[in-house]
């Protein structure tokens, strides 16, 4: 059971914090990452990539010439997809990406991605983040001592001083405990978590 060090908003240890190994020791994979990663990115897909047939552009009414005696090729439409203005053939449409992954397999890649952060010394605990006004200078301050750049923050919707102190920040993204994701621990390079949320999340993912 790995022990974490756990500080206030200036980077001061004011105690420790013992980690499921369940949750926060679960050897990463890189083909679980890979795969809910990809199930996250296709549930973000719009589809909403769509081209005309033959059928759906205007005109090509009248056959441009008689099948048989000009010489030239046979043709009954001018808006056959070989011509200029023509339809587009197998062109996309709208269409849902999105697919099913097992409960199971998220739940694993979301442990993984946790555990890759616990064991590079890239999670931060905190008891407090110290911020009770909107102050873009004053989250700037909070990373700096704690030497981070790019980081997800966990946060309660109704921590508003923390989530609009933070959205102007590049490479900083705010989330409630409940919509940590793969995708953006794997994107962002330091996880900074309250020492309440540590208890909710171990209970929420344990196998």
């Amino acid at each position: 059971m790995a022990t974490l060090q756990v500080y206030n908003a200036n980077k001061e240890k004011v105690g420790e914090l013992s980690l499921s190994d369940e949750v926060f020791g679960v050897e990463p994979r890189e083909g679980i990452l890979h795969e809910v990663v990809r199930w996250q990115q296709a549930k973000k897909r719009a589809g909403n990539a769509s081209t005309k047939t033959r059928a759906e552009v205007s005109g090509g009414g009248r056959k441009p010439w008689r099948q048989k005696g000009t010489g030239r090729a046979r043709v009954g439409s001018s808006r056959n997809p070989v011509w200029r203005h023509g339809g587009t053939a197998f062109g996309p449409k709208p269409r849902d990406y999105s697919y099913t992954l097992p409960k199971k397999v998220r739940r694993l890649g979301l442990r993984m991605a946790l555990s890759s952060k616990a064991m590079s010394n890239r999670l931060f605990v905190i008891n407090d983040y110290g911020i009770d006004e909107i102050k873009t200078k004053n989250m700037q301050a909070l990373l700096d001592r704690f030497g981070v750049r790019s980081a997800v923050l966990v946060a309660d919707r109704e921590a508003t001083a923390v989530r609009l102190s933070a959205r102007n920040i590049p490479f900083v993204s705010v989330l409630p405990q409940a919509a940590l994701n793969v995708y953006d621990l794997l994107k962002h390079d330091f996880l900074i978590i309250p020492e309440s949320d540590i208890t909710t999340l171990e209970e929420r993912l344990k196998p």
